[in-house]
């Protein structure tokens, strides 16, 4: 049994570097598209929020700590009437990601958005994760019938106890009993949609439960998913040898990672080419991360225009390191932009 469990544990492991190997060369970006990118984007991806409000109050989250209300994200919801007319105008897009800063289920317009896309062959996700706490059965229902992609939940514990330290004013038994809900529809339906992920952010108030939680993920028939946290000095790994064994990582830390792989945990700036970020209102912020400022409105001025703009185009030479940085551009005040500028990761991994 035990030799049956280290099989089970190094295959994994295996899969999930191997998986991270191939991450790694398709995020690469070669001279021709680079080429292609001074027309516009690469590729037929958006990340397009659908909401940033939330109703959790977790403390590393800039939404959770009233942050972005007082920045370029703001406090608001995706307007159908702005979606349609941006796919609409866009025929090409094929993909958009609809979670960032908040929580997409807010949106009281989602489902209309979710029911257009299918319509257009659009392919939705929410992989930078929702919390599915406050979530009408309705809707539940709409993911599957109109076939979500993914969705990635953040459950940070395998109990209430451990998942309320983190996420503040959540409920662990009402997400199980959600991810249940959208598993009922999924056999009634009898689609496969949405791919449900259990997002486990690993700290130290809930590393031990990492065991517990993939078990939990198998018997719900999730794909479970450790994640490791951008900020250590919330509640710190504490058994760091445990953490890369369980975890499956292989590392404990986001500075491990770096040692290791040469190259940033969270490397979002990678989006400006391929899959270019835009705020609910239509604000153009290019990376997922940036909350600083904007590169012009897509719903006013159009997505190919702004694509094209003067400043985001700077913004993109200055992450190859073709020019100097500048400063009335978001990425200078960006700590991955930070890092990247005073090490040869840039260079060697970045594009």
């Amino acid at each position: 049994m035990a030799l049956d469990c280290t099989y089970a544990l190094s295959k994994s492991t295996f899969l999930i570097e191997n998986t991270l190997r191939i991450a790694r060369h398709y995020v690469m970006l070669p001279k021709y598209e680079w080429e292609l990118s001074k027309r516009g984007r690469v590729g037929n991806s958006i990340l397009l929020e659908a909401s940033s409000m939330c109703q959790l109050n977790c403390p590393l989250c800039p939404t959770g700590q009233g942050l972005n209300r007082k920045n370029v994200i703001g406090w608001g919801y995706l307007k159908f009437q702005d979606f349609k007319k941006l796919v609409d105008a866009n025929p090409d897009i094929r993909n958009i990601e609809l979670s960032n800063y908040g929580e997409i289920f807010l949106n009281p317009e989602l489902g209309d958005i979710i029911k257009y896309a299918f319509s257009r062959g659009i392919n939705l996700s929410a992989g930078s994760g929702v919390n599915l706490n406050n979530v009408r059965e309705d809707m539940l229902e709409c993911l599957v019938q109109y076939r979500l992609s993914f969705m990635n939940v953040a459950i940070d514990g395998a109990a209430d106890e451990s998942y309320g330290v983190y996420r503040k004013g959540g409920d662990f038994e009402k997400v199980i009993a959600n991810v249940k809900t959208i598993n009922h529809f999924k056999r009634r339906y009898n689609s496969k949609f949405p791919e449900l992920r259990w997002q486990f952010v690993i700290m130290g108030h809930n590393e031990r439960e990492l065991p517990i939680a993939r078990k939990m993920a198998r018997e719900l028939d999730m794909v479970f998913v450790p994640k490791l946290n951008w900020d250590p000095s919330f509640s710190p790994v504490k058994d760091k040898e445990f953490v890369r064994r369980e975890s499956g990582l292989g590392v404990a830390s986001i500075d491990e990672y770096r040692q290791r792989y040469g190259e940033e945990y969270m490397a979002c700036y990678k989006t400006l080419w391929k899959s270019p970020q835009i705020n609910w209102d239509g604000r153009l912020l290019g990376c997922c991360v940036n909350m600083w400022s904007d590169f012009g409105n897509v719903f006013e001025d159009g997505l190919t225009e702004c694509l094209k703009g003067e400043r985001y185009m700077r913004a993109k030479r200055m992450l190859l390191g073709e020019t100097e940085a500048r400063d009335d551009l978001p990425c200078i005040r960006c700590p991955v932009y930070a890092r990247m500028s005073k090490s040869a990761v840039k260079r060697k991994y970045a594009f």
